[in-house]
């Protein structure tokens, strides 16, 4: 690795993503093409939001003949950006894609479990959250995601509770593995917990609109049960 690069390196991992992207565009004009130059490119655009440019950077970087590892992590940004941006087809393929290149990943199980249930794949998404979690018991990401399912579609209410509760017991600071245990007990019918942890959620995350409205439907739900009977 030259000076340059490694400068630019350390500045991205510094998370001065808009000065390790002026490092690497000047390398980029006196260099030769490089995949790792492309790399890198790829990962800074994608932290501040620059989603089409990183999927051109990062293309270059799965179809040349870089490591193995950084060919899968480009992958798994590639999946990351067609999740975040709504090609959830597009992100179901680059997920497929690392977990076919041999070396399972718990984070890329999890994944594409979330890109399946985007599209209403329910059966798949709980077996690659399963999955995901034979690999890594306490993997967060997927404990919650299973058990928002299972709380959404009503599958295991029970299960769903311990699932989203172990999240929380991870990362206890995580909104939306609060909103989450917070809905499953909502969906058990448990409205005073449902809203406690409601409340934890929206004090992290005050302008969420999906905890916001979980809120609601509960303070309205608290309501009905303490109307007086006509």
């Amino acid at each position: 690795m030259n000076d340059k690069l490694e400068r630019a390196v350390k500045l991205y991992h510094a998370h001065r993503f808009d000065q390790a992207l002026e490092e690497l565009s000047a390398l980029e004009k006196e260099s030769e093409p490089s995949p790792e130059i492309d790399y890198y490119v790829g990962l800074s655009l994608t932290q501040i939001g620059r989603h089409e440019e990183a999927l051109l950077a990062l293309e270059k970087v799965v179809n040349s003949h870089f490591s193995f590892l950084h060919i899968m992590q480009a992958r798994m940004v590639l999946g990351y950006i067609y999740s975040v941006t709504g090609r959830f087809r597009l992100a179901e393929f680059e997920f497929n894609k690392v977990n076919e290149m041999g070396l399972q990943s718990s984070q890329a199980l999890a994944a594409l479990g979330y890109v399946y249930y985007a599209q209403k794949k329910v059966p798949e998404s709980v077996e690659m959250l399963t999955k995901a979690l034979e690999l890594e018991p306490r993997n967060p990401n997927a404990l919650n995601s299973l058990g928002f399912i299972y709380a959404e579609e009503k599958l295991d209410i029970g299960k769903a509770i311990h699932l989203c509760r172990q999240a929380v017991e991870i990362a206890p600071r995580n909104a939306a593995y609060l909103d989450s245990l917070g809905w499953a007990y909502f969906r058990q019918g448990n409205f005073a917990e449902a809203k406690v942890h409601f409340r934890r959620a929206l004090d992290l995350a005050p302008g969420n609109k999906e905890i916001a409205q979980h809120m609601r439907s509960c303070l309205d739900a608290l309501k009905d049960v303490s109307a007086p009977p006509r």
